[in-house]
């Protein structure tokens, strides 16, 4: 199976329109098989791209809704070697994009070189290491282009213009631009400076940009479109729905289902 780039991806829905809208999800979270069935669901309900983390202890870039995925997939038994058979697994249905989101201890304790090559092995097309800033990321970046993968980095609204050159000039694939002041999660609404960071991200930089962190309604994917972003990032609504229906499995399935297919819905222009 030939693995779509992005560049190949983001070409596509502008043929069609729409932005993409890229879920979010911890690897073998409740469990693998489960978990494994919660990503096909998404992409068959329209995910044009896919963010998998693998779990991590101390995952602070994160709220408490991920940080209990990360848990659960933790007590589950998820390691990063399961995390990258579990890309493998998802790579036998679907071909679109596929990006890592890591914290920075999982790569160099693996060896950062070891890492990157298991990565580009299981089908991974980028990763971020939420944790990790460019003024640190050299060796990072270096596996990351030797092994063709994209590497991503976070841009926030306290990330200043000439910092933001430094990451521009080491990102490739997408621009990840975080939409809140804070750790993921659900939000009510997004803020008018959200609006306000994805116009200067735009001024700094010709990568498409998609915006994540509190995207947990259609009406906030509409929103950010339509500041000009190129895709949302949805994850911790995509979570919450795990965590209020273990008992059920397929009612949790049906329901991940129509939440992407309502977000998806929401990047047609």
């Amino acid at each position: 199976m030939k693995v779509e780039s992005y560049a190949e991806m983001f070409k596509r829905i502008k043929r069609e329109n729409e932005s993409a809208f890229i879920p979010f999800v911890v690897a073998g979270d409740p469990d693998f098989e489960t978990s494994l069935e919660i990503v096909k669901e998404m992409v068959e309900e329209g995910a044009d791209a896919l963010e998998i983390g693998f779990a991590f202890s101390d995952p602070v870039a994160d709220g408490p809704t991920v940080q209990a995925a990360d848990i659960r997939a933790l007590e589950a038994g998820m390691n990063t070697e399961k995390g990258f058979e579990f890309i493998k697994c998802v790579r036998e249905f679907t071909s679109i994009p596929i990006g890592l989101l890591v914290y920075y201890n999982l790569i160099y304790k693996n060896g950062i070189n070891n890492f990157y090559k298991s990565a580009k092995k299981s089908g991974v097309n980028a990763v971020l290491a939420a944790d990790l800033p460019p003024e640190e990321a050299e060796n990072a970046y270096l596996a990351a282009k030797a092994n063709g993968i994209n590497q991503i980095f976070l841009a926030a609204q306290t990330t200043s213009n000439e910092r933001l050159k430094k990451v521009v000039k080491l990102c490739s694939g997408f621009l990840y631009v975080v939409s809140v002041m804070g750790i993921t999660g659900t939000r009510s609404d997004l803020k008018t400076s959200t609006v306000e960071l994805i116009g200067r991200m735009r001024d700094h930089s010709k990568l498409p940009i998609c915006v994540g962190f509190g995207i947990s309604k259609p009406e906030h994917v509409k929103e950010v479109i339509k500041a000009g972003a190129d895709g949302a990032i949805v994850g911790s609504a995509v979570i919450d729905i795990i965590a209020e229906n273990f008992e059920n499995k397929d009612l949790m399935i049906e329901k991940i289902g129509k939440c992407c297919r309502e977000m998806k819905e929401a990047t047609k222009r």
